[in-house]
Formats: C-alpha cells, structure tokens, sequence
C-alpha cells in the first residue's frame, strides 16, 4: 500500500508541471491520507526523487524528470527489493541457511525468473507514463 502511494503522489506531481504542491494538495490529489503521504515523502526526498521546501511558497515537487523516474525504482526505495525471497534479489542476496546449493536450488530459479518478470514491468514504466497514462501501452520484452 505503501509504494502505490507513493507512486500516486509522483503521479499527481507529475502533472503538475513542475509545480510545488503542499502536502495537503498533493494528498487530495493522490488520494492519499496526508500523515502517511508525509512519511512517503520524507522517504521519497531522501532518494532523490523528490525535492521539499519549506515556507509559504514551498512544498514538493519531482526532483527530475517524470520520464526519467521508473516505477521498479519507487517501489525499490518504498518496499525494497523486488525479489519475492532474498535468495532471489539482485541487490540485496542473501542466501537460505537451509539451503545447500543455491545455484542448483530450483526453488529460487523460479523466483529469480518471477523478479525479472516483474523487474521488466515495473523498470520499463516510467512516472510519466503512468502519469499521462500510458503505463498499459509501454512494450516490454517478453
């Protein structure tokens, strides 16, 4: 619930134009209770991906470009790895104590293969796309 929050609100700010929504906008906006959205936002800033000000004429907005923000790198800085096991991520393995042989284990070659799926999907979606939305009609490989 967390991340598709946060993809809201970078939605929202992406059709702002650029320009600076208090939190209060930008939680009606996005549909977002606005003490969580806080929150978010907090996590979102200190990724990069948001830009804060305080003041009467502060508030947020998207520290870059829209189309340069992928929705598998929100959902990273929100909930983390995109593996369903840790033995499956990428960027942060760690493999199962259980487990004698990781590379011969076909338990996490079948979640590796889900969180490249995933990985496909979600990195080749850009907060623009979903934004204007066009997140249905961008192609990813199959």
């Amino acid at each position: 619930m967390k991340a598709k929050y946060a993809l809201r609100a970078l939605s929202a700010l992406a059709q702002a134009d650029g320009a600076r929504l208090q939190a209060r906008a930008l939680a009606e906006r996005s549909g977002t209770p606005e003490k969580f959205l806080e929150a978010i936002l907090v996590e979102l800033r200190d990724a990069g991906l948001v830009d804060s000000r305080r003041g009467p004429s502060g508030g947020h907005s998207l520290a870059r470009p829209a189309a340069r923000i992928m929705l598998g790198d929100v959902i990273r800085v929100i909930d983390g790895p995109l593996a369903p096991v840790r033995c499956a991520s990428v960027t942060a393995y760690k493999p199962c104590p259980e487990c004698p042989d990781p590379e011969a284990c076909g338990l996490r070659a079948v979640m590796r293969e889900a969180r490249d799926a995933l990985s496909r999907v979600l990195d080749g979606v850009s907060v623009d796309a979903l934004a204007a939305g066009d997140a249905l009609a961008v192609e990813t490989p199959a």
